[in-house]
Parts: structure tokens; sequence; C-alpha cells
């Protein structure tokens, strides 16, 4: 995990829902200057992007653990090559 994904972890619920709000002004901000040409680094978009899934997927965490759901990923099988019939 890394020190963002840890300092979210860390913070509290409340304190996570202010967050959430900060990010998408932020992100607002971002887009409005990158429609004006004002944006110097576009990557900011992106990172601010994945603070606020980061954000939204510890709360929907938090949310299924207050409501007692157990949170499983869930088991994908990979798909067994099918042999192709040569045209004669």
């Amino acid at each position: 995990m890394n020190k963002k994904a840890e300092k979210f972890h860390e913070m509290k619920t409340d304190e996570l829902s202010t967050q959430l709000n900060e990010l998408k002004e932020k992100l607002f901000r971002l887009r409005f200057s990158h429609a004006t040409g004002q944006l110097s680094n576009p990557m900011e978009m992106a990172l601010c992007k994945k603070d606020i899934a980061r954000v939204k997927t510890i709360l929907r965490g938090r949310e299924l653990k207050a409501d007692g759901v157990a949170v499983v990923a869930p088991i994908v099988e990979k798909a067994k090559p099918t042999a192709k019939k040569a045209k004669a």
C-alpha cells in the first residue's frame, strides 16, 4: 500500500468525507484550468481522480463493514483457449 492510501486509511470517516469534497472541488478547478489552457501539468487531473477513487473505495469499504457484509474479492477464472478448426 502506498503512502497516500495509508494516509487515507488513518483518517476518520467524517474527515474522509471532507477530503472527498475538497478533492472534487480541486478536480473542478483543474478541469476549468485545462479548458482555458492554463493547466501546466495535465497529470494533476489523473492524480486527483485516483485520490477521489481511493477515498470513495475506503468509504464504501467502511460502509459495507458497518452493514456486516464481508468484503471479498471475486474469483475470476481464466478462459481456456479453444482450438480453431483449419479451413480445407
